[in-house]
């Protein structure tokens, strides 16, 4: 609470209740891991769509890489346990 906020006055106490409550959750919310992995999860989803119908051939081209990433990291895995 600024003294910007109320000129000349000091805040009432439901004013000042509802700033606290207000900043509190404002806390909570960023604090709150699962709920912004959740977040994050739907943006990187939406994100993905937007890709795929927007631009297709770098969503297939995305596919292709991961792909072949998670191939070699499994033909790696394999191999030093072969050894």
């Amino acid at each position: 609470m600024t003294a910007d906020q109320y000129p000349g006055q000091a805040p009432t106490p439901e004013q000042a209740r509802a700033e606290l409550v207000a900043t509190l959750n404002a806390i909570e919310d960023k604090l709150n891991v699962p709920k912004q992995m959740h977040r994050a999860k739907r943006r990187m989803i939406v994100r993905i769509a937007t890709v795929k119908v927007e631009r297709p051939a770098v969503f297939y081209a995305g596919v292709a890489g991961v792909a072949a990433v998670a191939g070699l990291a499994v033909w790696g895995i394999v191999r030093s346990l072969t050894r």
